[in-house]
């Protein structure tokens, strides 16, 4: 197995691009590492990649997928957004969702433009890679997370609204930076999907060919389709309990729209019991995050004596200088949410912890709002 460091920079990018063509030929396995990370303890074999999850659900796991589910996966994704096109990779490689930008390269027979990520997103270095890709003839595509999206949008629109299509995943995105994205020009894809999918395959709620979507009795989201991972590495256990008769069942719950789009609610264990009640925190954060001077909020349920969990909220303001007043958005709320659902709490924070590809840190979130409080 071919273990690659993941720094950011080009040249470990290209180091492991060379590497995924390889495997995806059917030659040597390869493991991305982001910087810290352990390398697993054994190889799986030729033609596949093992990758890590954000271990948002618990215990970090190492996925296995194989070259034909990269693949299918890429394939999927040109045919949905009309066509095979060059890409601008501006995500972490040792994320599913870096890594795919690598496959659908490999697939279009090109190579990646590379941002470089050694010292962090850089919205101008972005813009500047934009604007060479974008000036040449054929289909062109990026794929971001939504805190990208924001600074980009803050910086210079344009060089986005070049694209066919931007992808959009790592974290629930808030409407209004959709509108404000689309108002802009952006073709702006949403993706749902993780490692043991091959990164995303649901488009804007609709699945992408092959795959297919059902809910458990309570809601649960399950997925199949020739994008599935073989499995956990060493993990036999996990992976019995997940994958069953060729489906993939996620710790999300959906529900399905008049018109049959899914709509994923969060994670079943973020749900918050509060005096026997369920508040589901994407639909709180939905509302904060839609009302003035809001940039980013994440709902947690933090322990309390009289009502088992207390809805609590934690938001950037998007003007640092010229924060709102709390008082104020639990007013706003109030208006607009149940009472179950309205925050007892609402704490202004600079910025959200982060885990994975810009994913809201829940766990740490909990643990800061918890500590405030004893």
């Amino acid at each position: 197995m071919r273990v690659i460091r993941c720094d950011g920079s080009p040249e470990a990018v290209r180091t492991l691009d060379e590497a995924v063509r390889v495997m995806l030929a059917g030659g040597e396995a390869v493991a991305p590492l982001g910087p810290g990370q352990a390398s697993p303890l054994r190889g799986p074999g030729a033609g596949q990649a093992v990758v890590g999850t954000s271990g948002s659900s618990g215990p970090h796991k190492w996925v296995q997928l194989d070259a034909a589910a990269l693949i299918a996966s890429a394939a999927a994704t040109h045919t949905r957004l009309g066509g095979a096109g060059a890409w601008l990779l501006a995500l972490p490689t040792h994320h599913v969702a870096g890594l795919q930008i690598l496959v659908r390269a490999a697939l279009a027979g090109c190579r990646p433009t590379i941002v470089n990520l050694h010292g962090g997103f850089d919205p101008l270095a972005f813009n500047a890679a934009a604007h060479r890709l974008i000036s040449e003839d054929g289909r062109c595509y990026t794929a971001l997370v939504p805190t990208q999206l924001s600074r980009l949008l803050d910086t210079d629109p344009e060089p986005l609204a070049g694209f066919d299509a931007v992808l959009l995943g790592g974290a629930a995105t808030p409407e209004h930076l959709l509108r404000r994205a689309r108002a802009a020009g952006v073709v702006v894809v949403t993706t749902y999907g993780m490692t043991e999918t091959a990164g995303g395959c649901v488009y804007d709620g609709w699945p992408l060919d092959g795959i297919q979507i059902r809910l458990d009795n309570d809601g649960t989201v399950e997925l199949a389709g020739p994008t599935l991972a073989t499995g956990y590495l060493d993990a036999k256990e996990a992976t019995a309990q997940a994958f069953h008769d060729g489906w993939f069942r996620t710790r999300d719950r959906g529900q399905f729209d008049s018109q049959g789009r899914l709509r994923v609610l969060g994670r079943a264990d973020d749900v918050i019991v509060t005096g026997g009640l369920n508040v589901v925190p994407a639909d709180v954060e939905a509302v904060l995050t839609s009302l003035p001077g809001v940039a980013a909020a994440c709902v947690v349920g933090v322990p309390d004596p009289e009502w088992g969990e207390r809805v609590t909220a934690a938001v950037t303001p998007a003007d640092p200088g010229h924060p709102p007043d709390p008082r104020e958005l639990r007013a706003a709320a109030r208006r607009l949410l149940t009472g179950a659902q309205v925050p007892k709490e609402i704490v202004l924070l600079d910025a959200l912890p982060l885990r994975g590809v810009g994913k809201p840190d829940r766990r740490a979130v909990r643990s800061l709002l918890t500590a405030r409080n004893r």
